[in-house]
């Protein structure tokens, strides 16, 4: 199998939105996409990125599942009844310490395109990201 390595600053000018309750890990992801050149955007809460997405427009929004008072889920499934000037075609990314095949699922059946597992290598995220961008610049049904 071919070996993946990622292009230095893969994530030029992509603008990111990451929704994580917790600061360490926003902290960590933030470190991991600015160092390959994403402008990177953080919130600790669903109604903090329901507020923010329509002005940010970002290229991902990057979210955990298991947040207080509202869930990754229920996020993602309002994001996906807003319309696309809303920002409601972002594409997704669930970052969850769920991992088990039924939490992916659950996941991809809310409206996440990919789940990835914490913790995550730092070039996967990487790769992740940016693979998700160029297929969905390429042709991804949410582009129109």
């Amino acid at each position: 199998m071919k070996e993946i390595i990622p292009d230095p600053l893969a994530l030029a000018g992509f603008k990111i939105l990451v929704v994580d309750d917790d600061e360490d890990s926003r902290f960590y992801i933030t470190t991991v996409l600015a160092a390959d050149g994403a402008n990177v955007t953080t919130v600790e809460s669903a109604a903090a990125a329901l507020d923010i997405l329509p002005e940010l427009q970002p290229d991902v929004c990057i979210c955990d599942i298991a947040m207080p008072e509202e869930d990754g889920y229920s996020l993602i499934r309002k994001i996906r009844a807003l319309t696309k000037d809303q920002g409601g075609r972002v594409p997704a990314v669930a970052l969850t310490a769920y991992a088990d095949p039924e939490d992916c699922i659950r996941a991809l059946e809310a409206g996440f395109e990919i789940h990835v597992a914490k913790p995550v290598d730092p070039e996967e995220l990487v790769v992740t990201v940016a693979n998700l961008v160029n297929f969905v610049n390429s042709n991804h049904p949410f582009k129109s």
